[in-house]
């Protein structure tokens, strides 16, 4: 039986596994201060300049997800077996990703598969929010009222698209290592277009004439 205590426990057990999962990108940065007995700050700052940028760039990613897993979750008012599984899947790959991030952090470890681990992760967390979206749009119950009938699945297939970018491009040109990521900035002018097309379209209705008159 899933009740509506289940499923708050459920977005509490993810918020909370995705808060560690943030807090622990941390930890290789808390444990380097350490040596601020012995190095200035400005050298220790450029000794672990490539752990400050794949901190930053995890904790954005990571936060990315949990705000698209927070937006779809608030659309939702229940939950079945499979839901729980996949969701149980996607916070697997949120609490993976520090370890690739560490990885890469280790001076400046950039390799192809390296990278193709940390991104290749992403990719993971993303199709496992686009599966979690499918399940709920089958199953019209789960759905909150107000917006039963209207889910799409085109947001989160186009941030996979882009990440699935992402990696292809890491892994036919190397050198761009981590710098292949910058595709995601085109993610929120994309949707941004695709939000106004679809107000357009329920403005002007699927032949793009006006709504008939209540």
């Amino acid at each position: 039986m899933h009740t509506e205590r289940g499923f708050d426990r459920l977005v509490n057990f993810s918020d909370a596994v995705v808060a560690i999962a943030i807090t622990l990108l941390i930890l290789p940065l808390v444990d380097s201060a350490k040596d601020l007995a012995t190095v200035d700050l400005a050298e220790l700052i450029e000794r672990d300049g490539a752990s400050l940028l794949v901190f930053v760039v995890s904790f954005a990613v990571i936060g990315r997800f949990w705000l698209a897993h927070h937006r779809s979750f608030e659309q939702y008012i229940g939950y079945n077996s499979a839901l729980l599984w996949v969701n149980l899947f996607w916070l697997l790959t949120i609490v993976f990703l520090p370890f690739p991030t560490e990885l890469m952090a280790q001076g400046g470890n950039t390799s192809q598969a390296t990278v193709l681990l940390y991104i290749g992760t992403m990719v993971l967390t993303s199709a496992t929010a686009c599966l979690s979206q499918w399940i709920v749009m089958r199953h019209p119950e789960l759905q909150a009222p107000e917006v039963r009938g209207t889910l799409t699945l085109v947001p989160s297939l186009i941030a996979l698209a882009m990440l699935t970018t992402a990696l292809i491009v890491s892994q036919i040109v190397p050198d761009l290592g981590l710098y292949s990521l910058f595709l995601l900035l085109l993610l929120g002018p994309i949707q941004v277009v695709q939000r106004r097309a679809k107000r357009r379209a329920a403005v002007t209705g699927p032949a793009g004439t006006p709504p008939p008159p209540a």
